[in-house]
């Protein structure tokens, strides 16, 4: 990961969904290589913690902003609490949700609506915003974390896979717009990682995974792949290439993914 540089990155990178499992990660390694980290997420008492420690072991600033991603406005609270930092990087995490193992319908709207601002609206503003600033200078990234339920519709998964999809082709296309203009862009695919989020799922109903990977390895791949976008599927054989379920029609891709949530989840009723 040499070419993580203050110079390339920096000074300042944002990471949302910092206060644990894969942000955490993200938030560590970028402190490792010498950038100023501003943390970005609901709870303030895990984002101090992390902040103490990394400007204790790395020596870097830090800036703690306590914001929920999913209310209308927060896109401009981010803004506001930034606008005085040179930001080279922004890595969009936020996303992880409690609410992944339930039906469409058993769910208030104003739920996934939330969902639908956390998960797309405000990546998408945050990357105009922090976007236009990188293109104009000519050196940057972006990376936005996206999902294994990206691939393909899965019961279950309804909302979440779908805000999921929508960044995953939203990096791709702003790596395609803005590969000429030095700033890099990756989609980072994701999949079953030993987070809080996966762990209280699994325990609410009684299940395991098999595999689980860990989230320091997810934000050290993302890392690494920064400047070789557009896309990154995290612990496939080649991650830079076709989909997993290329090869099967959408119908056989979403029962496999609906199969799979029942494996994690639980038949449920």
């Amino acid at each position: 990961m040499d070419h993580i540089t203050r110079e390339r990155y920096g000074p300042w990178a944002i990471v949302a969904g910092a206060s644990e499992g894969i942000g955490a990660a993200f938030s560590r390694r970028l402190a490792e290589h010498g950038l100023d980290v501003v943390l970005v997420a609901r709870r303030e008492a895990p984002l101090v913690s992390l902040a103490d420690e990394i400007r204790e072991r790395y020596g870097v600033a830090t800036r703690v902003l306590s914001l929920d991603l999913s209310v209308g406005g927060a896109e401009q609270a981010l803004f506001a609490a930034t606008e005085d930092l040179d930001v080279g990087l922004l890595v969009y995490n936020a996303g992880g949700d409690d609410n992944g193992d339930v039906h469409f319908l058993d769910v208030d709207a104003d739920v996934w609506a939330a969902m639908l601002r956390r998960n797309c609206h405000v990546p998408m503003l945050a990357a105009h915003h922090y976007g236009s600033r990188m293109v104009e200078r000519g050196r940057g990234g972006v990376l936005l974390v996206s999902s294994g339920a990206a691939w393909a519709g899965a019961a279950r998964l309804a909302p979440y896979g779908a805000t999921k999809a929508f960044d995953l082709n939203l990096g791709e296309a702003l790596w395609a717009e803005w590969r000429e203009h030095g700033v890099d862009v990756l989609s980072l695919v994701v999949n079953a990682t030993d987070t809080p989020p996966i762990r209280r799922l699994m325990a609410a109903h009684g299940t395991e995974v098999d595999h689980l990977d860990d989230p320091d390895d997810v934000a050290c791949q993302g890392l690494e792949h920064l400047d070789d976008g557009p896309t990154w599927d995290v612990g496939s054989a080649d991650g830079g290439g076709p989909s997993p379920v290329g090869g099967l029609s959408r119908r056989d891709a979403v029962l496999l993914y609906s199969a799979g949530t029942e494996a994690m989840f639980g038949s449920g009723a």
